[in-house]
């Protein structure tokens, strides 16, 4: 499914993040709930992370998975171009292993709204992801069922749902068929005064 290049790429990528911040790799790993050999071996491209994992590295670092995957270390500097094309072939980016499949980032570099596909969706509900950014999930194809907080909601092929951060949710597959969605999060949350209300 995936190369070492990839994988190198993915915890490049990592480990620049924790060093920007200034952090070892026993805090980080501490904080992440991980094993610092597990997390030392990730950032030399020599294990693969779960969405699971990805998850919790990334909101240590102050992050999303979904940027971590994105802000791959590559020669070009991605997130300075305007516009970031990744083919279905690319070898630029790394699938990372989610319940019931993967998960491919379809952007690369830092940017205001991070999509990825989902292939594949666990039978049964996993554990509740929560983060800042809003989220909109479209159903490319399958059957799902979403629990938002608690509010069961199902959704069919050509089917988006929406929903704020901070908010507990997950998916579970209802379908008899693969499962594909892509699920585009916004990665920092919307601006808020000093009350925490939008600005008009």
């Amino acid at each position: 499914m995936t190369s070492y290049t990839e994988e190198l790429r993915l915890g490049g990528a990592i480990r620049a993040r924790r060093r920007r911040l200034g952090m070892t790799l026993v805090e980080v790993a501490a904080s992440a709930g991980l094993s610092h050999p597990f997390l030392s071996q990730l950032e030399r491209g020599l294990a693969r992370p779960s969405m699971r994992s990805l998850t919790a590295i990334a909101a240590t670092l102050g992050t999303t998975a979904q940027a971590l995957m994105a802000d791959t270390e590559l020669p070009a500097a991605p997130d300075t171009e305007p516009v970031s094309v990744v083919r279905r072939a690319s070898d630029l980016v790394a699938p990372v292993d989610s319940p019931g499949g993967y998960v491919r980032p379809l952007v690369r570099g830092e940017r205001a709204m991070l999509p990825v596909e989902f292939n594949g969706a666990p039978r049964e509900f996993d554990e509740y992801y929560r983060h800042d950014g809003e989220e909109f999930v479209y159903v490319v194809q399958g059957l799902i069922e979403v629990d938002i907080e608690g509010g069961f909601h199902t959704a069919s092929a050509g089917d988006g749902v929406y929903y704020p951060g901070g908010l507990r949710h997950r998916w579970r597959s209802l379908s008899d068929e693969d499962v594909r969605l892509v699920v585009v999060q916004q990665n920092r949350p919307p601006a808020t005064d000093s009350h925490g209300e939008p600005p008009n």
